[in-house]
């Protein structure tokens, strides 16, 4: 005899497979890919509420005009959740209103008791993004801002490249990330995007946070960067407003002792220095001068110059000689009839990509068999050894091998017949899908002499080249990057990019450390395989010294 079944609404069944899916993941924030998956539930939400609303629509006129915001929203956002969640202020308010904003529907929802939606909203939030998520999507802004150099304006109305989706930013937004960046002891964003809240409030906007509350965050991240005399107008605008506001009374007070001591000690240090340069003889002077002016370029602004594409150019004697060509392999069976069209990108190192190497449907399959596995993507503690996050890697990677789907041992193949290297000892093909804002900052591929139990599990010695796949076009950002000779390789759909990391010799190439841009707007899958060093021994045989 079969047992009752109970009958749920058909969006309930909807949002539980949805949740499901969800169940097993954490870090959001770190993969659009998965990230699509919210719109989705958000959208199930959505509906849910609509139902509840039917029942007491007219007690609930507030949450009614909540919901069809909502349902605008995400209709236009599940028409192409990639490319909506492409652009990072979606992806932020996404963060912000599912971790934040639904809980404060609740608190209104709960003012009259009701059991269909708040019992399913209670049930479903323990799938939603954390505060974890939405600190991470703002620090990505906050990434994306300093990388490409956008003043807060052009973020906060959504003008940024290539985008599809434009999305503008409340006060409340604003207001998000300057606290999020205070909370952080980012005095320097919080002012920032403190003043854009303000410009928003005073153009008119209307918004539940009050001038005051923002001049009162803005004077003091300004104090703190040393400006005593702009802290002091803000403070006294803010008083202006609320005459009787006590922190700002006593702040009021205590800049204004700031600035007359200020003023005090630089005139005492201006007549220090005039009597300094007249002691000092013009010799001396210019060699100070020269001594100050000369410093390198440090790797993290090289890197965001890179990233915006103002890296070293190529002399064209250089550029000369870099070709194109059709590749076989010095005639691989493979490849004899039906050569791969192949370009040079750099000469040192050499950097060679592959174009139309990998077909849609393969990069198709490929995230479908990723997507389920992806995991917050690791580094390896070049201490302990043990594999961790990191702030500097935003991204979530899979594992996959021919056991998973045959299609992988056929791209292992293809490796191995343009390469020329041996595939049995390299690692699985990892597929990468980068979240908002997503990058991995400077680093090795290969294990240097100062790591030399990098890859000793695995026995199979150091990684000696590297081939990337680009699984799609990225709208803006995104570039692989090698600061140290000034390379970028853009992302390119369908196309693979290989580069040796060791000599001949098995010393590592130091100019092969590379970076992933923050990816600006769009959506970047790679999938990689790292070669390794056994097995290689006929294939590329030693050089006669370090530097072959």
């Amino acid at each position: 005899m079969l047992g009752t079944r109970m009958e749920l609404p058909c969006w309930g069944f909807l949002l539980m497979s949805c949740l499901q899916s969800l169940s097993a993941h954490n870090d959001f924030f770190t993969s659009i890919g998965q990230m699509t998956d919210l719109l989705y539930t958000e959208k199930d939400l959505v509906t849910s509420l609509k139902d509840y609303i039917r029942a007491e629509e007219n007690k609930l006129e507030q949450v009614k005009r909540w919901a069809d915001k909502l349902d605008l929203l995400t209709a236009t956002a599940t028409k192409d959740p990639e490319g909506f969640l492409g652009h990072p202020v979606n992806a932020f308010k996404l963060m912000k209103r599912l971790n934040t904003e639904w809980s404060d529907l609740e608190s209104l929802v709960l003012r009259d008791t009701t059991d269909g939606f708040i019992s399913n909203l209670t049930i479903q939030r323990q799938y939603f993004p954390t505060d974890e998520d939405q600190t991470g999507a703002a620090k990505a802004l906050l990434r994306l801002q300093d990388t490409y150099r956008l003043d807060t304006n052009t973020i906060s109305i959504g003008d940024l490249p290539g985008v599809k989706h434009k999305s503008l930013m409340t006060v409340e937004d604003c207001y998000e990330l300057g606290k999020i960046a205070y909370t952080d002891v980012d005095y320097y964003h919080t002012e920032l995007w403190m003043v854009q809240a303000l410009k928003q409030l005073d153009e008119g906007e209307e918004s539940p946070i009050d001038k005051v509350t923002v001049l009162d965050y803005l004077s003091y991240a300004i104090y703190q960067q040393g400006e005593i005399e702009r802290a002091l107008e803000f403070t006294k605008r803010l008083l202006e407003l609320e005459p009787e506001h006590q922190r700002a009374k006593g702040n009021l007070k205590y800049f204004e002792f700031q600035l007359e001591k200020q003023k005090k000690t630089e005139e005492q240090e201006s007549q220090k220095e005039a009597q300094r340069e007249k002691r000092e003889t013009p010799e001396k002077k210019e060699k100070t001068k020269s001594q100050k002016t000369f410093s390198l370029i440090p790797e993290r602004k090289k890197y965001e110059m890179l990233c915006r594409g103002e890296g070293i150019k190529m002399t064209p004697r250089r550029q000369s000689r870099l070709f194109c060509r059709y590749f076989d392999n010095n005639r691989s069976p493979h490849y004899v009839l039906a050569p791969v069209k192949q370009q040079d990108e750099w000469d040192r190192p050499y950097i060679v990509r592959y174009l139309d190497i990998i077909s849609d449907a393969e990069m198709e399959k490929v995230k479908q068999l990723a997507k389920p596995r992806l995991r917050r993507a690791t580094i390896s503690n070049p201490i302990t050894g043990v594999l961790e996050t990191a702030s500097y890697r935003i991204s979530k990677s899979a594992w996959l091998t021919g056991y998973d789907d045959p299609m992988i041992d056929t791209i292992n193949q293809r490796i191995e017949d343009l390469t020329g290297l041996e595939m049995d000892t390299a690692e699985e093909l990892q597929v990468a899908n980068y979240g908002v804002g997503g990058q991995y900052e400077p680093h090795f591929d290969f294990g240097r002499k100062d790591e030399p139990d990098a890859f000793k599990e695995l026995g199979t010695g150091n990684r000696i080249a590297t081939w990337l796949f680009y699984m799609s076009d990225v709208s803006a950002g995104g570039a692989t990057v090698f600061p140290d000779v000034g390379a970028a390789v853009w992302p390119m759909k369908g196309t693979a990019v290989f580069w040796y990391n060791l000599f001949p010799s098995g010393e590592g190439d130091y100019s092969t450390r590379h970076a992933a841009c923050p990816v600006l707007v769009g959506n970047k899958w790679v999938s990689n395989k790292w070669i390794h060093e056994r097995g290689q021994e006929w294939r590329r045989p030693c050089g006669l010294s370090e530097a072959d």
